[in-house]
């Protein structure tokens, strides 16, 4: 008789621990087994992170971008709203102070879209009412530093140009839990792989930068979607002939946030020259 109860209580364990292995890769492993993959191919997941931009639609985005060169630092902060799927964005972009700190902080309205760049605002002589328009694809850094805010969705398409990644682990960005990854993208292989509205200003930023690849860290929430962002750009001041280090940081977040963007009439748009300030 305890010989029989001694079998019927190693049977009951033996159901027992199939039930909490089941459960540890079943009931609570659906992401711990998302989180290996990720860990196992994180080129993969971030060549893939544009495209989860594009089926969330849109979202609210914050912006930072900090440059140091000849001993100064200066930072410029944007915040607004992007479309990923019509590839337009509308941003309020707060200029430093001068460095004697004698002018105020100036905002400029920015509008994004597949090649170009829309600014009002701009001073330097063009009217308060008219907008100034850039083609992207001849400004030697193809506009992912030039207009204070790299455009979030050819950050996104930067990683389709990742050749190395690592994955760091899991943390938070603004109260979600991500995946954060290291990696450097090269810029002619992201310009290949670049939506059609990216491909020349990539192609430009390839051809302008001090280097090719680019540095970066960035975090993707639970479906694929970046959440933040940070680039760490190298190129040549054009005017000094130095090497300036830029550091450009995205964050997204509120997907699916509504987003009205008109671009502007030509009527609207100076076709004056525009003064060096």
């Amino acid at each position: 008789m305890a010989e029989r109860q001694r079998r019927q209580w190693r049977t009951a364990a033996g159901v027992a621990g199939l039930m909490v292995c089941a459960c540890a890769t079943g009931c609570s492993g659906g992401a711990a087994a998302e989180d290996a993959r990720a860990a196992a191919d994180p080129v993969e997941a971030l060549h893939r992170a544009a495209d989860r931009l594009v089926d969330a639609r849109s979202a609210q985005a914050r912006t930072s971008m900090e440059m140091a060169t000849g001993g100064t630092r200066v930072t410029i902060r944007g915040e607004g709203v992007y479309d990923f799927s019509r590839q337009l964005g509308r941003l309020k972009v707060l200029l430093p102070q001068d460095p004697a700190g004698s002018r105020e902080h100036r905002s400029i309205t920015e509008l994004l879209a597949p090649g170009a760049l829309y600014m009002k605002n701009r001073g330097a002589g063009v009217p308060a009412d008219k907008w100034v328009r850039v083609d992207t694809a001849t400004l030697s850094d193809g506009n992912l530093v030039t207009g204070g805010v790299t455009d979030p969705f050819a950050a996104a398409e930067l990683l389709r140009g990742t050749r190395t990644a690592t994955y760091v682990g899991e943390t938070e960005v603004a109260g979600t839990a991500v995946r954060h990854y290291r990696g450097t993208a090269d810029l002619a292989q992201a310009a290949r792989e670049a939506s059609e509205g990216n491909q020349k200003a990539l192609t430009a930023a390839a051809k302008g930068f001090a280097r090719a690849t680019v540095p970066f860290d960035v975090y993707l929430d639970e479906q694929g979607r970046i959440r933040k962002i940070r680039h760490r750009f190298s190129f040549v001041n054009g005017q000094q002939q130095n090497t300036v280090a830029v550091a450009s940081t995205t964050l997204l977040y509120d997907f699916g946030a509504p987003v009205d963007v008109e671009l502007p009439a030509a009527g609207d748009i100076y076709a004056g020259k525009i003064a060096e300030e």
